[in-house]
């Protein structure tokens, strides 16, 4: 078991890591559609990669429409274990629509053996759906 300040420092040492490891600009809130984002999410359980579309009712039922149209390129030319889920429900309540790929084993930030497949596993995914985006933003936007 860890302190709050021992796995906060932790979590801090694995993000400064993984940028060394893989210094490169990533899109993430970057995406100039409003609430649309990607995100790397890495905790003592999971370790995932997302697009997440959360902003008003209206502009997430347009956006997802597009994204739903586009599932099959996305799913078969990018990220074939991608997740679609229309209600993702985050830890504070809040509902979004969220496109996501889990990092199928187990994996603990606390645990740095398992950092550099972590660190493997967002450089791979989050480039392919950076590649996804830029190829069909414009269909996204729509």
């Amino acid at each position: 078991m860890f302190s709050k300040e021992e796995s906060r420092q932790l979590k801090e040492l694995f993000w400064t890591s993984f940028g060394k490891s893989f210094p490169r600009k990533w899109l993430l809130y970057n995406t100039k559609l409003k609430g649309f984002s990607f995100k790397f999410h890495f905790d003592n359980k999971t370790a995932l990669v997302a697009l997440d579309v959360e902003d008003d009712l209206e502009h997430r039922i347009k956006y997802w429409e597009k994204l739903v149209a586009l599932k099959a390129i996305l799913l078969d030319d990018y990220l074939p274990e991608a997740i679609y889920n229309e209600e993702y429900i985050l830890d504070n309540g809040k509902e979004i629509s969220r496109i996501y790929v889990p990092l199928e084993q187990k994996v603990s930030i606390h645990n740095k053996n398992s950092w550099q497949d972590v660190m493997v596993f967002f450089n791979t995914h989050m480039s392919l759906f950076e590649a996804f985006f830029d190829e069909y933003k414009e269909v996204i936007e729509g």
